[in-house]
């Protein structure tokens, strides 16, 4: 255990980021500003056109523009100070700025999960109880299940950032990734953690196993009914139904299965920040493109937009 420190209310912390050349930075600083504005773009476009089109008026599109604001968040809590880094080479972040890191990477990320649990919910009912749908997905359903997520990674968030904050830390620490993670502060505490890691783990169960054993079991259900169908036209339009939600869901587990499955070791850390930087900033950038790119309401919704705005009369 680490030399006792006190007064933590003074600490600054230093994000380590990456360890790569100058020329690699250069590249790294171009991608990762790309990916955060096509990220906040895309996933912006999407949240204004539900709210505008009366078409996107669904519960499908009302659980995408809730996912989209999160993802907005996503990005927004990490790679400004990354970029910051890449830029200035200044890699102190205060005291108060690593926890806000802390609580709004805990209420987006497991915002994200839940939202996903709701929108697989939400296909599961389309496709093997249609009749029912309208009852089944009602608006007051529907709000319910949009707010429980983001009421239930309130608490969480809060319970992470108490849980970070109550930590003793020497003056100055290195933190081992590109932004105040949870896990990395812990590494270099001087307090017992023992009963934060066993938080975590519970954490882990309830945030991420459960809403993936629902999702997973949804979509037995979803093709085990659409294997009954008869028509190959029927069953292909069904597929069509829930192919951008499958997909984003296997994007944005399919890396933290891979962080959290393999052992841990000094080698294995740059590539943990680089899968960690895939599930915290191409992932939330794929999704609109999941969305939009093969969606015809998508993409009707920002035609009939785009053609409301050529009629109004420039003076």
């Amino acid at each position: 255990m680490m030399e006792k420190c006190s007064n933590i209310t003074e600490n600054v912390f230093y994000i380590s980021a990456f360890s790569i050349s100058e020329t690699g930075q250069c590249i790294l600083f171009t991608a990762v500003l790309l990916v955060y504005l096509m990220t906040v773009f895309g996933n912006m476009t999407i949240a204004v056109l539900v709210c505008l089109v009366p078409q996107l008026h669904t519960p499908m599109y009302f659980f995408l523009s809730n996912l989209a604001i999160s993802d907005v968040m996503y990005v927004s809590v990490t790679l400004p100070k990354l970029l910051s880094i890449l830029l200035t080479q200044d890699h102190w972040i205060s005291f108060s700025a690593c926890m806000t890191q802390v609580y709004f990477f805990s209420l987006s990320a497991a915002s994200d999960l839940f939202l996903l649990t709701s929108m697989a919910y939400d296909r599961y009912v389309a496709i093997c109880k249609p009749l029912q749908y309208s009852l089944l997905m009602s608006k007051d359903v529907c709000i319910s299940l949009a707010l429980s997520p983001w009421l239930i990674s309130l608490t969480n968030a809060i319970a992470n950032v108490l849980a970070a904050s109550l930590l003793s830390f020497c003056l100055t620490q290195n933190v081992d990734h590109f932004f105040c993670d949870q896990k990395a502060l812990y590494a270099i505490t001087s307090s017992d953690v023992k009963g934060r890691y066993i938080l975590m783990l519970c954490q882990d169960v309830v945030l991420a196993s459960i809403p993936f054993f629902l999702i997973m079991t949804s979509y037995v259900f979803i093709i085990s009914t659409i294997l009954k169908i008869r028509s190959s036209e029927g069953r292909l339009k069904a597929y069509s139904s829930f192919t951008s939600h499958l997909t984003t869901v296997m994007l944005f587990y399919v890396p933290i299965i891979i962080i959290y499955g393999k052992p841990e070791s000094e080698g294995s850390k740059e590539l943990d920040k680089l899968l960690t930087l895939l599930y915290t900033a191409v992932v939330p950038m794929l999704n609109p493109f999941v969305y939009s790119l093969r969606n015809k309401d998508i993409l009707n919704a920002m035609k009939n937009i785009k053609r409301k705005w050529n009629m109004i009369p420039i003076k």
